[in-house]
């Protein structure tokens, strides 16, 4: 990424960057990369900003499923469904660290700020 200069770079969460993302954040860090990721953990981690479902509203929805299907209901049965609360959380400390001043009109429209 510095090689080719990059301004920022976009984190997908999967096996290989959930086992490596502390390391992958700290580079970030050290090569003073804004970063985006799906998921809040990885803004508490050091991600700059992540914008994704909501973690906790997918376990909620989750467990309603188990719900019904332990009251009986096929699996094949119950609708799929998207995602419908999604979370957008801004890392200050990280932004300071790699000196990126988060404009006041995105400050205000983050779910939760990481101080």
């Amino acid at each position: 990424m510095t090689k080719q200069r990059a301004d920022a770079h976009i984190i997908i969460q999967g096996s290989f960057t959930s086992f490596h993302r502390k390391q992958l954040l700290e580079l970030a860090a050290k090569n003073r990369l804004p970063s985006m990721c799906e998921v809040s953990v990885w803004t508490e981690d050091g991600c700059t900003v992540s914008y994704g479902p909501d973690q906790l509203d997918r376990w909620r929805r989750a467990a309603y499923f188990v719900d019904k299907i332990l009251k009986g209901r096929k699996p094949a049965d119950l609708p799929v469904e998207q995602p419908t609360k999604f979370e957008f959380v801004i890392n200050l400390k990280t932004a300071k660290q790699i000196g990126l001043t988060i404009p006041p009109n995105v400050l205000v429209r983050a779910d939760r700020v990481i101080k």
